[in-house]
């Protein structure tokens, strides 16, 4: 039976929400800076709103419930359900002001697919955006690839709840015992490589003639995107802008990097090398990107501007580890996708981001591993029907050493994988009905739902409000891989049925004239 929602949960779950509201509002603190510092005030003026739009709700939500218990499951669920919508409608804010986003729904897309480190955009005149404007969409990519309860988390917030919160944000792991020292170190792993990357992008910029201020930014936002599998950039021309063969390869150098799960990097920090290698999802991932990258290449070499050999390196490569690890990075114009590529190639591209990389890492997708799985359960079922009926089959991998494939994992992975395939699909059905070509929908859809961001043309400023309104429900939906999404979905209809609901608000009228007798 689906269990629904009483006034304790509410407040609980206002709490916690609030908790999250108030610690988001600390990315604040960047744009208001850069605003100060550059002398955008009417940037300023507008962030100093959203501080206080952002203080006075989520305080008003921490004091629903002074003393919160641990957190149950799906208290947990509608907590981080919820957060991502609620701190995007708040981020939208400010964007709304700026007067690049037609209405006050362009600035929610972008704020949600800020957040969702899906990084398709549709603000308007990007090159002239504020430096504060810029600031804050790459910081809601920094708050949203590093996730809002292990940012919480991470400051030693929650404390009986956070652990509740921290599986149902779809992780699944902990790196080490104590959840705050996994999500400290998820923290510090990923500002070391940010830093790393803004000093060789930041030293590139400058060699070729970008003003110091600009080359610290861009490097920096770029850096962020990049290890947030994210897509965000700083410029229109996408990262074409610079005709830096360099800064390509720098990029796809953090974006596999931050495609890693992070308990492989802290295998290799502890000098587990050969952990990092016996990894069943890195073995396959290697074998999936070299089939990919074979099958690509042939088909480049019939296209009409990418046929000679260094063209498909650099731009075929390129965009296969940009879809690979979801991060919308394009060094191939959107009209270019779906006019000079072939339509195998094009393909290609939404099979590499419906796939994603590893699990446990900022990338989206459907994760590698959960393929891994379903292959060990193919081969497991072969190896019972050939065995004798007193043999016992156990199935094994490798992720830090030897695991068991269990029912649960099998079924999870098959769970997963049908809810993201059956939206890639309702989201191309939608796109085609709304006059859309099939491929460019399809291409679309998954981009959306992977939280991959490249596009293809469909998301831009002036596309249709329905279609725009579906996409927003996709990022948000991949985001959460889906399980904590519907769980929160069931929930709120199941408690807010009129039978429910009037019971609940009787129910809460009793126990306040109990206390008033009292």
């Amino acid at each position: 039976m689906w269990q629904r929602l009483s006034f304790y949960d509410v407040r609980i779950i206002g709490h916690y929400l609030g908790v999250l509201i108030l610690v988001s509002a600390i990315g604040l603190l960047a744009p208001i800076a850069t605003a100060i510092i550059f002398g955008e005030w009417q940037p300023l003026g507008r962030y100093l709103l959203a501080a206080g739009i952002f203080l006075i709700a989520g305080s008003a939500l921490r004091f629903l419930s002074i003393s919160p218990g641990r957190l149950s499951r799906q208290q947990a669920m509608a907590v981080t359900g919820l957060a991502w919508l609620a701190l995007a409608f708040f981020a939208a804010i400010p964007l709304a002001g700026s007067g690049h986003y037609s209405n006050y729904l362009d600035a929610l897309f972008e704020a949600v697919s800020g957040f969702t480190t899906t990084g398709a955009s549709i603000v308007r005149d990007l090159d002239h955006l504020s430096y504060a404007d810029n600031m804050w969409r790459f910081m809601m990519h920094l708050m949203g690839g590093l996730g809002l309860v292990v940012i919480a988390l991470s400051f030693g917030l929650f404390g009986k709840g956070g652990a509740s919160l921290f599986n149902s944000e779809a992780h699944s792991e902990h790196i080490v015992p104590n959840v705050v020292q996994t999500t400290q170190f998820i923290a510090k792993i990923t500002l070391t490589f940010i830093g790393i990357s803004t000093v060789i992008v930041g030293l590139v910029c400058l060699g070729l003639g970008i003003d110091p201020a600009r080359s610290l930014l861009q490097s920096l936002w770029l850096s962020i995107s990049a290890f947030m599998t994210a897509g965000f950039v700083p410029m229109s021309q996408n990262v074409m802008y610079y005709h830096s063969a360099v800064i390509e390869a720098v990029l796809v150098i953090i974006m596999l990097l931050g495609c890693i799960n992070f308990t492989l990097h802290a295998e290799i920090m502890k000098g587990r090398i050969r952990d990092f290698f016996d990894d069943m999802e890195v073995r396959y991932a290697a074998l999936w990107l070299g089939v990919i990258v074979i099958v690509l290449t042939a088909s480049l070499a019939g296209s009409r501007i990418f046929s000679d050999l260094p063209t498909i390196e650099r731009r075929g490569l390129f965009m296969v580890f940009a879809a690979f690890s979801t991060t919308g990075f394009q060094n191939i114009a959107s009209p270019q996708l779906t006019d000079a590529l072939s339509s195998g190639a094009f393909l290609i591209l939404a099979l590499l981001m419906a796939v994603g990389a590893c699990s446990g890492s900022t990338a989206g997708g459907i994760k590698i591993r959960r393929f891994g799985i379903l292959v060990k359960n193919i081969v497991s079922t072969l190896k019972e029907a050939l065995s004798p009926d007193s043999a016992r089959v156990v199935t094994m991998y490798n992720h830090a050493g030897k695991r068991v494939v269990t029912p649960g994992l099998i079924r999870e992975a098959t769970t997963v994988l049908l809810l993201y395939g059956v939206t890639y699909i309702v989201g191309a059905f939608i796109g085609i009905a709304h006059g859309y070509d099939a491929s460019q929908a399809i291409f679309e859809s998954v981009a959306m739902a992977s939280n991959g961001g490249i596009t293809s043309g469909i998301v831009v400023p002036g596309m249709p409000a329905s279609l725009e309104l579906f996409y927003l429900f996709e990022m948000w939906a991949g985001r959460l891989e889906f399980v904590t999404l519907l769980a929160l979905l069931i929930q709120l209809v199941v408690s807010l049925t009129p039978s429910r609901f009037l019971g609940w608000i009787h129910a809460h009228n009793e126990a306040r004239e109990k206390r008033a007798r009292r």
